[in-house]
């Protein structure tokens, strides 16, 4: 390659902060940000708002994937790089996110960190083996899709103040053990994010859990 040629692909090569121009990715960021949100919840007790960060999270994921799929004119780098900011805001909002719940409602206790390791490393290796991958046949993925993390556990957060706090500190913990085991294992589950009916259900879904959360909020 001549020295010529070298600095051209270097003069074509976009800004960093160009990427922000595409639709998919702000939406990508957006869910980053109910992701920080639930995080910052999570920490101070606030669970309510927690969990509504949370399932914003996994529907600003889905719309990312729609929109990018629908939209002309994105070239393979931006898919890439998409694709990249996609992974990388996962392990946030799929691994991390869960993890420090599980410490918060934990108390920070030692205990709970082997959980929190088990439930991030299960979430990094998942992502790592799909990166590497890809849906199995094309049509689904190996293991758990860890978006099902977030959705199963703003569900199983509902039972908290009808049972001891010891009792759901047990289900939490489980729960969340339970989802990583799953997020690593050999089952085959569908992609439900490409099915427009899903997307339907995933929007009642959250706005139907934003309503309860919100009334736990003003009560």
């Amino acid at each position: 390659m001549s020295e010529k040629t070298t600095v051209y692909k270097k003069l074509q090569q976009p800004t960093i902060l160009s990427y922000l121009n595409d639709i998919p990715n702000l939406l990508s960021l957006s869910g980053l940000a109910c992701t920080i949100m639930a995080i910052y919840y999570a920490i101070e007790g606030i669970y309510a708002l927690a969990m509504i960060g949370m399932v914003w999270a996994v529907a600003f994921d889905w719309a990312d994937g729609l929109v990018a799929r629908r939209l002309k004119g994105r070239t393979p780098t931006d898919a890439k790089f998409g694709g990249q900011l996609d992974v990388l805001i996962d392990i946030i909002s799929y691994g991390v996110t869960p993890a420090i719940l599980l410490l918060s409602y934990g108390k920070f206790e030692p205990l709970f960190l082997i959980g929190a390791f088990i439930m991030v490393s299960a979430a990094a290796i998942r992502l790592s083996y799909f990166s590497t991958y890809g849906l199995a046949g094309g049509t689904k993925y190996t293991g758990l899709a860890l978006d099902n993390n977030s959705l199963i556990l703003v569900s199983i957060f509902l039972l908290e103040g009808f049972v001891s706090s010891g009792t759901f500190t047990i289900i939490l913990y489980v729960s969340g053990v339970t989802l990583a085991i799953l997020n690593v294992s050999e089952i085959k589950t569908p992609k439900l994010s490409g099915n427009p009916r899903n997307v339907w259900l995933l929007a009642m879904y959250t706005l139907g859990i934003t309503t309860i959360y919100s009334l736990r909020i003003l009560s």
